[in-house]
């Protein structure tokens, strides 16, 4: 996941990092909303949370059960669809918390833990979208050699690398960041424990662990980008030589939903992640749509906007495909 750089100082009084024991725990601050909108902002994170599990859980089901979706990719969909499971489940329960009493406070063994997972995540799902590009380029730019370059080996192999590169990226940050020394602050000003929030409250200089964010995770986070346009760019050039307006269509739809869930994916991130410094109370909002709103959606893209999807689900039910 792509970090915000806060390289502005952070000042931090001499009497808050008096004591430099670790605090036992923090408390979630950053999400500020009116008390009358309490029960519905629980209510609909809760809705969210459960349609998302049920939604990807489908997924799962669906191309686990149709012999016809054993294909890289509906594979590297049933990848994502664990991915975004997980990626909610980092968050999202902990959100709903903060509307209970007490709830906003965790200890600082699970802030680690949340950092930790939220970057792994994070970080895997991007290298899985480049994937995704990539599958949809050697399917569309090298038919002839698809069979032989995606087997299932490969496949595999490939997954597997999305999340040991996920672990070893946060693992990092993650030992850079607590290595720190923090003092008596302890209210994060965010809605999760993620690596800037938990900068400012560190009492000891940070521009070290700046310059690693900037190496380490903005540019893997840039690179997959990049990676992604240039796949689709041969994609779209290959797809305009093709003589058959059928031909088009059907090379265009099997890419349509994979840009559709880059475009949500990445938009939200680049506003949040790649402007100035500065503190926005915008934050939070973006924070909550990546992370509660992408992997909601992500399972009604591929249904809605890929047809073998959509017969695969009619026929579990005993329809007729329209």
């Amino acid at each position: 996941m792509l970090i915000k750089l806060y390289l502005t100082d952070i000042n931090i009084l001499p009497m808050e990092c008096a004591n430099e024991t670790a605090p036992t725990e923090f408390v979630l601050s950053g999400f500020q909303y009116p008390q009358e909108l309490k029960v519905p902002l629980f209510l609909f994170f809760l809705l969210m949370f459960l349609l998302t599990l049920s939604g990807n859980s489908l997924i799962l089901w669906v191309v686990a059960s149709d012999l016809q979706l054993h294909k890289p990719m509906y594979w590297f969909l049933c990848h994502l669809s664990i991915l975004d499971m997980a990626f909610s489940s980092v968050v999202v329960p902990k959100v709903i918390a903060g509307f209970i009493p007490g709830g906003k406070v965790i200890s600082f063994a699970s802030c680690v833990s949340q950092l930790f997972f939220f970057n792994f995540l994070g970080c895997a799902e991007s290298l899985l979208y480049t994937l995704m590009a990539y599958d949809r380029f050697l399917a569309i730019c090298k038919p002839l050699h698809y069979s032989n370059i995606m087997n299932w080996k490969a496949c595999l192999c490939l997954s597997l690398g999305t999340v040991i590169g996920g672990c070893l990226n946060s693992i990092i940050q993650t030992t850079l960041t607590f290595r720190l020394p923090y003092g008596q602050r302890n209210d994060i000003d965010y809605i999760l424990c993620d690596i800037p929030a938990m900068l400012k409250l560190a009492c000891a200089d940070t521009e070290f662990n700046q310059m690693m964010v900037l190496i380490d995770i903005g540019s893997v986070a840039m690179t997959c980008f990049l990676l992604i346009l240039t796949s689709y760019v041969y994609i779209i050039s290959a797809i305009l030589r093709i003589s058959s307006r059928e031909g088009r269509r059907r090379a265009f739809s099997t890419c349509t939903a994979h840009l559709t869930v880059v475009g949500i994916y990445y938009l939200p991130v680049v506003y949040h992640y790649l402007r100035p410094a500065s503190q926005d109370s915008m934050d939070p909002v973006v924070c909550v749509f990546y992370t509660t709103i992408t992997p909601f959606l992500n399972p009604l893209i591929y249904t809605l906007r890929n047809k073998e999807m959509k017969t695969a689900l009619v026929k579990r039910w005993g329809g007729n495909v329209v």
